[in-house]
């Protein structure tokens, strides 16, 4: 737990108490703390403030998710819908997954769990519009897209596009008629050939590579 409030980790801490699948292995009040108990503890997920004096949430998140180490830490930010900004650089930084400090403390637990497992976007629906909206405000996706895209089959790219709107592998499935099971083969594969750690960096890949178009709903790029 990573927070520069004594008395939000202590709040945090009794949530998480409650659950036989959680335990709290340390917390820092400072992202330069969390940088060096990341290092000291190696916990599977990193609960991370953005505010906070010194070394903040973000710096914190690049500077644990770049340096070497055998397994890397899901890192968990805790943003408010106010802070776009925040949200889509944690995303940049790194992060796994975001979750608003107005959850509830079985929705801090789920979101624990998701992101440990490796399913980043812990509220598909929150990150399509929050992120549109933070790329609107940010230069254009890049002029010449990744070549990397030209490994995708069609069917890949067809799953990059839903992946990309924040549709979870149940509504992409749907969308294509396909098993939810193949759906997150696909997954995998397109997060492979990307060169990508998780569904979050996916959908930021998207955005900067002009997969989807920035604005109020993100729709997909085509031509």
């Amino acid at each position: 737990m990573v927070d520069d409030h004594d008395l939000v980790r202590a709040g945090f801490r009794s949530i998480l108490e409650t659950s036989d699948a959680v335990d709290v292995v340390g917390e820092a009040h400072d992202g330069l703390e969390a940088v060096s108990l990341a290092e000291a503890l190696a916990p599977d997920v990193i609960v991370m403030d953005v505010e906070m004096p010194g070394v903040d949430g973000i710096e914190a998140t690049s500077r644990i998710l770049q340096a070497p180490q055998p397994s890397a830490p899901a890192v968990l930010v805790l943003t408010t819908f106010g802070r776009r900004d925040y949200l889509f650089r944690s995303l940049q930084a790194g992060a796994s997954g975001f979750l608003l400090k107005s959850a509830s403390p079985d929705e801090l637990l789920e979101a624990i769990t998701v992101v440990d497992r490796g399913d980043a976007l812990v509220c598909p629906q929150l990150t399509r519009t929050v992120v549109a909206r933070a790329l609107a405000e940010t230069p254009e996706p890049a002029i010449v897209p990744s070549t990397r895209l030209e490994l995708l089959t069609e069917r890949e790219r067809e799953v990059l596009d839903g992946m990309a709107q924040g549709a979870s592998n149940a509504e992409i499935a749907t969308r294509l008629f396909l098993g939810e099971a193949t759906v997150k083969t696909h997954v995998s594969s397109v997060l492979s050939k990307l060169q990508l750690r998780d569904r979050t960096a996916a959908v930021v890949f998207s955005y900067e590579n002009g997969v989807v178009v920035p604005g109020a709903s993100a729709q997909v790029a085509t031509g």
